[in-house]
């Protein structure tokens, strides 16, 4: 059970959210350029502060080893001088990136002269809880921004002093530039007991958006009072298809699991045609063992490959690892596979190798995931990968996005009606 909270401390969350709630009237109507300004200030600022958000992170890392936490999860917390230039650098693609608020998506006329225009605006006070990795705090709080939206930040415990330092900078810098800096809002204590005050509030927030691992997921989408959007877990599987480009497939196959393992897009199963099988994975498993994966496999799989000593159990085929691990399974047909990703896969990303356009048209058609891949490797299902600058998350659901999402996704819409003094009969 979450330990209880100090009215004291409560009344400070509610606070931090609260005047977050009053900073939207001017963040949403601020321009375009009022906004950018702001965002290349962020960006500059991070610069500036490089050193300091790196040796907040670095106490973060030293806790974080020192608390038995797994190794997936530092690699997502740490940061370096590269995974710094990579936050900078995704805000200013942010800056480069057309503003959706105001946009005219359709206008109209009715027969009794009322023209009706749809309008993209804001969704509002954004609350985004996730877990382990710091950069979140710089990505979405650049796309909100960019959008209009306010943000009311929850990292996790483990990152705490490494969002403190980069929320800093990213205020100041909207105090610079004359924006409120309550746009962008860090819930102000690490214990967990934060999350369950912040769910509560469905007066002053109005959309949560949590990433994490399927814990928090679950935690979140039952315990508040908010409409979410789920970016569920990610098992993703790459299937080679028997009129596959082998040396193409292992490229892919390979980059899919090992390129960063612990992250959502990392494939955690891999489906082979029996026609290709005998070829393919002799080959694929070396390489992949000696990158230190272990492989798991089905009964044909450990006939063809010896070495794969580990069975695949039940429980594998939806397992989110984000490790190097890896399930492997042998399937007889492109409906056998397409049948195991429908029922195993979390609706994330999945992806064919074929050379046959007919199959791939099939699996394009018939797997109902965010993101389906032709010849690709899953880890380009990301924000800044699909143009879209960064990406407050990736939503495994239906409602109201899917996928990475951008600028507009973080968008509904209002009509705007221009009569010229009808009335209705």
């Amino acid at each position: 059970m979450t330990p209880a909270i100090s009215s004291s401390v409560r009344e400070e969350i509610v606070r931090t959210v609260r005047d977050a709630r009053a900073a939207f009237p001017r963040l949403s109507t601020a321009s375009t350029d009022e906004k950018n300004a702001a965002l290349r200030a962020m960006a500059s600022g991070l610069r500036a502060a490089g050193g300091g958000i790196l040796a907040a992170n670095a106490q973060d890392v030293e806790a974080a080893w020192a608390g038995g936490l797994p190794s997936a999860i530092v690699d997502r917390l740490a940061l370096n001088e590269k995974r710094l230039q990579e936050m900078i650098q995704s805000i200013e693609a942010v800056v480069a990136l057309p503003d959706p608020v105001g946009q005219l998506l359709r206008t109209w006329k009715r027969p009794n002269g009322l023209i009706l225009k749809k309008i993209r605006v804001p969704l509002g006070v954004i609350g985004i809880i996730y877990e382990s990795r710091p950069n979140v705090t710089s990505e979405c709080a650049s796309l909100c921004l960019k959008s209009g939206n306010v943000v009311v930040l929850r990292g996790g415990t483990e990152s705490f002093r490494s969002n403190q330092a980069i929320s800093q900078v990213l205020r100041q810098a909207l105090r610079s530039t004359g924006l409120p800096e309550a746009a962008v809002s860090l819930i102000p204590i690490a214990e967990r007991a934060g999350v369950d005050v912040m769910l509560q509030l469905d007066q002053e927030i109005d959309v949560i958006i949590p990433r994490g691992g399927e814990a928090l997921i679950r935690k979140i989408t039952d315990e508040s009072k908010i409409p979410v959007i789920k970016h569920a877990k990610g098992v993703c599987h790459v299937y080679v298809d028997e009129a596959a480009d082998l040396a193409m497939a292992e490229a892919i196959a390979f980059n899919a699991k090992c390129q960063r393992p612990a992250t959502c897009n990392a494939m955690e199963t891999l489906l082979v045609h029996e026609r290709v099988a005998s070829q393919f994975l002799p080959g694929l498993v070396t390489r992949l063992r000696g990158a230190k994966v272990e492989v798991r496999g089905d009964e044909a799989t450990s006939a063809i490959v010896p070495a794969v000593i580990l069975p695949a159990t039940e429980e594998d085929w939806s397992a989110e690892y984000l490790d190097l691990i890896l399930s492997v399974k042998v399937v007889q047909s492109l409906d056998e596979a397409v049948a195991h990703i429908g029922r195993y896969g979390s609706g994330h990303s999945d992806a064919i190798v074929t050379a046959d356009e007919e199959h791939a048209k099939q699996f394009v058609r018939d797997v109902d995931s965010a993101a389906v891949y032709v010849n690709a490797s899953t880890r380009f299902t990301d924000g800044f990968e699909f143009g879209f600058g960064a990406e407050i998350g990736i939503s495994t659901d239906r409602l109201h996005a899917r996928g990475p999402m951008g600028l507009e996704e973080l968008t509904t819409y209002k009509y705007v009606i221009l009569g010229t003094g009808q009335v209705r009969e």
